[in-house]
């Protein structure tokens, strides 16, 4: 069953726009087969909107991840997580 990954990246405020959410993602070595990033203030791309690209690129399990925005352009991970139906 391919399985796929939403970021929800909360706690942007004040940091640089310029963030390579792809690279810092990949730096938290995550199982999945597909891997969406999706940041707080971003109002065009949601959580929803990355379920439906998951789905559509043939994900059958997907789960949401909580992650804070660190220092040095990186992401932690805060441990809660949603699996999305």
């Amino acid at each position: 069953m391919k399985t796929g990954v939403i970021i929800y990246v909360a706690g942007m405020e004040g940091l640089d726009d310029r963030i390579d959410f792809e690279e810092a993602a990949q730096r938290l070595s995550i199982k999945a087969d597909r891997i969406e990033v999706v940041a707080s203030q971003d109002a065009n791309f949601d959580i929803m909107y990355a379920w439906w690209l998951l789905v559509v690129n043939g994900m059958k399990r997907i789960v949401c991840m909580l992650a804070e925005a660190g220092n040095h352009s990186g992401l932690n991970l805060t441990g809660r997580q949603l699996v999305l139906y």
